[in-house]
């Protein structure tokens, strides 16, 4: 009898064509679920029956509630070699094998450009003008070159994106709590003094950290004032880093130009949610590390998981 492996919010239904299953078909029978479960009890009788169980980044939780409810539930692969959201300690208890795969920075940071520069002309607003018969040129672009780009980061991510913004000539400053000036020189960029600082002084500003108990709230209602009027907030990590509450209040009151958001504290943003009609708001439902290049890595390491497991020699294990 085959194994039954689950794939979880396959929204695209690419799982089973951007990778190669055929190692495992004749012991692995693959299930993908292209819509989202969005309660425990929910997922717990779809995926009750399977042995193996593929999800994308961080959109389930896997808490130890939802795993004791998994009795035979045996490797669970999770995209990345990061997720906060998978009890591993948990998961450990019911022996479930924990694995993970590569992933590129090469997305998020596309994505980042996209949305800040969707901003910076007004891309959206010209581009529904025209398709609608609306107003010829209604609004005055920003500019980038020798405007000031403040990156909260400066990792993996928040490098790559330095190194695009000196090329389209800004000026570029970066502050996280441990950034050395050695590492900001390393980028070519100039280390903030404070994060204070970056804010007050910057005509766009980017965050590139992982959550934690020192980045949550990295941004609240006393930071955000600090940003000029006519500044661009962009957040493609993630949405605890800023407080949604007080960005949602900064674009109603227009205490900012804008902001570009792909990440939000709930995931799918439910129908009527607030940050789906903010003014002021370019939003994108989670696309940073939604590219063929990672999904292509993702499926087809999950497929070398899966082999590996069933080879008693699992490996890229979390935890």
């Amino acid at each position: 009898m085959r194994l039954r492996c689950a794939v979880l919010d396959d929204y695209q239904d690419v799982a089973t064509t951007l990778a190669d299953w055929s190692p495992v078909q004749d012991r692995v029978e693959v299930t993908a679920f292209t819509g989202h479960f969005t309660t425990d009890d929910e997922l717990a009788a779809a995926v009750a029956d399977f042995d193996i169980i593929v999800t994308l980044r961080e959109r389930v939780p896997f808490g130890a509630a939802l795993l004791d409810r998994l009795p035979r539930l045996k490797l669970l692969i999770a995209s990345g070699m990061r997720n906060s959201v998978i009890d591993l300690a948990a998961a450990g208890r019911n022996g479930v094998t924990v694995c993970g795969t590569g992933s590129s920075a090469t997305p998020p940071v596309e994505l980042t450009w996209a949305l800040l520069l969707g901003l910076a002309r007004g891309i959206v607003t010209e581009n529904t003008a025209l398709r609608t018969d609306g107003p010829w040129q209604s609004t005055v672009g920003a500019d980038l070159h020798g405007r000031r780009l403040g990156l909260l980061g400066l990792g993996k991510t928040g490098s790559r994106v330095a190194r695009v913004g000196l090329a389209f000539g800004m000026e570029v400053t970066a502050w996280s709590q441990h950034l050395s000036k050695e590492r900001a020189d390393q980028v070519g960029v100039e280390l903030a003094p404070s994060k204070e600082e970056l804010l007050r002084t910057s005509d766009f500003v980017s965050l590139h950290l992982v959550l934690g108990e020192r980045t949550r709230g990295l941004l609240g209602a006393p930071e955000l004032a600090l940003l000029r009027p006519t500044a661009y907030l962009v957040n493609t990590s993630r949405s605890g880093l800023v407080d949604q509450d007080a960005l949602l209040d900064a674009l109603h009151a227009g205490r900012i130009a804008g902001a570009g958001v792909d990440v939000f504290d709930i995931e799918p943003l439910p129908a009527g949610h607030p940050m789906r009609t903010a003014p002021r708001l370019l939003a994108t439902p989670h696309l940073g590390y939604v590219a063929e290049s990672n999904y292509r890595t993702y499926y087809g390491q999950a497929v070398e998981d899966i082999e590996a497991y069933l080879a008693g020699a699992s490996v890229r294990r979390l935890g």
